[in-house]
């Protein structure tokens, strides 16, 4: 591979010139004969600049992002589609080629991919499968395999401990909670987080806990079960979608919020501002989370790295209305 160096030797000028002529840089001052020695000295060697290689490179990277729920969770639930979003603009910022699918297939042409994005929370058997297909692997909003893959996330455990304390702190001693979870068998950090933290605090009880689907419709069955069975005093709700079926029940059966029940989810989506009250909630950067998963899985990529590194991304309580 031919270097600056061999270039300014040949054409008779110093390093640091080939290197600015060669760059483009707008500050030189050279002669245009110079500068012309230099650009037929570098095509004569077959020179290719970093820049040049460098985008070469990301051109020719190829990724699959598999997100590991369906299709339908993204119209129900926008923090999903804003991972995807991050994703796919990250990767058409770096000139990557992107693969999509909702779920793996083993069977599927994947082949040519570098590396893979796993969205959401996964299987055991699932995480196997993409390490035997891929070298290298990135784990997106889950933080299950934390220390085997790369991993990028935001600490839900961490914030169903905030809830219960900032619950705590305003007087309230029966706490319930709402939530789903994305696979069947695999308990939700914020729901299993919460229950130990609230049951260690003595404000949380099993029979306060509510589990179905990420979506508006099973947030407003479960609080309308809730509501029949024993109403605690706060609740902390997974989602924001699931809040706004949560907030619709709880209106239904003239439920006064905050007066009678708090309530603080996580998500922050477009909407939260807007529903009566509005939604106090956990403001989480979904769509840094993908742009992050991408540019951890180039630099494993291309630094050939098999240290496994961990990003937590941070989020911040935006309190409104349905909190005091």
């Amino acid at each position: 591979m031919t270097t600056l160096k061999e270039i300014a030797l040949e054409a008779g000028v110093s390093l640091s010139t080939v290197s600015r002529v060669l760059n483009d840089d707008p500050t030189i001052s050279v002669k245009n004969e110079t500068r012309h020695k230099i650009l037929e000295v570098a095509e004569q060697l077959e020179y290719k600049s970093t820049r040049k290689r460098k985008k070469q490179q990301e051109a020719a990277l190829n990724i699959l992002a598999v997100y590991n729920y369906s299709q339908e969770n993204e119209v129900h639930d926008p923090y999903y589609l804003s991972i995807r979003y991050g994703i796919e603009l990250q990767c058409k910022k770096l000139n990557f080629n992107l693969k999509e699918s909702y779920g793996f297939n083993p069977e599927c042409d994947a082949g040519s991919c570098s590396g893979v994005l796993l969205v959401g929370c996964a299987s055991d058997t699932l995480l196997q499968q993409l390490k035997e297909r891929f070298q290298h692997v990135v784990c997106i909003d889950s933080s299950r395999f934390e220390g085997e893959v790369d991993c990028v996330y935001t600490d839900l455990g961490r914030i169903s401990r905030q809830v219960v304390d900032l619950f705590i702190n305003e007087g309230y001693s029966k706490l319930g909670f709402i939530g789903g979870r994305d696979i069947e068998a695999a308990t939700d950090e914020r729901e299993e987080v919460f229950l130990s933290y609230g049951q260690k605090k003595g404000v949380v009880s099993s029979q306060d806990v509510y589990v179905g689907e990420f979506s508006s419709s099973s947030g407003y069955k479960l609080a309308q079960a809730m509501i029949k069975q024993s109403l605690p005093e706060a609740i902390f709700v997974a989602s924001d979608s699931m809040a706004i079926g949560v907030l619709r029940a709880l209106h239904e059966s003239q439920v006064r919020v905050p007066g009678d029940v708090a309530l603080i989810s996580v998500n922050d989506i477009p909407t939260a501002k807007f529903t009566f009250p509005p939604l106090s909630t956990y403001r989480i950067h979904s769509e840094l989370m993908g742009v992050q998963g991408v540019n951890l899985l180039s630099e494993q990529i291309r630094e050939d790295r098999d240290i496994p590194l961990t990003l937590t991304i941070p989020a911040q309580l935006k309190s409104r209305g349905t909190t005091r």
